[in-house]
C-alpha cells in the first residue's frame, strides 16, 4: 500500500471532486475570488471565514489555510 504525497492535492478544494479526474478549469477561475470549501487532502468540508482583509479555511484534521 502506498501513501499519497503530503503536498499533493487529492481533491479539488472548490467542488470536492477528485483532483485528477474531470476538468477543474471553472474551479480554478472561481478560486481566484473565493476561498477553498473542501480540504484538498481529505475532502472534508472546511469552516470558512471571510473578512475584508482575506479569509481563513479550517479543516478539523489538517489545520488552517489563510489568504
Amino acid at each position: 500500500m502506498t501513501t499519497p504525497d503530503a503536498g499533493a492535492a487529492l481533491w479539488c478544494d472548490r467542488c470536492g471532486e477528485p483532483a485528477g479526474r474531470g476538468d477543474h478549469a471553472a474551479c480554478a477561475v472561481a478560486r481566484e475570488l473565493e476561498p477553498p470549501r473542501y480540504c484538498p487532502s481529505c475532502r472534508r468540508r472546511m469552516k470558512v471565514q471571510v473578512i475584508p482583509a482575506g479569509w481563513t479555511a479550517t479543516c478539523v484534521e489538517h489545520g488552517t489555510r489563510r489568504s
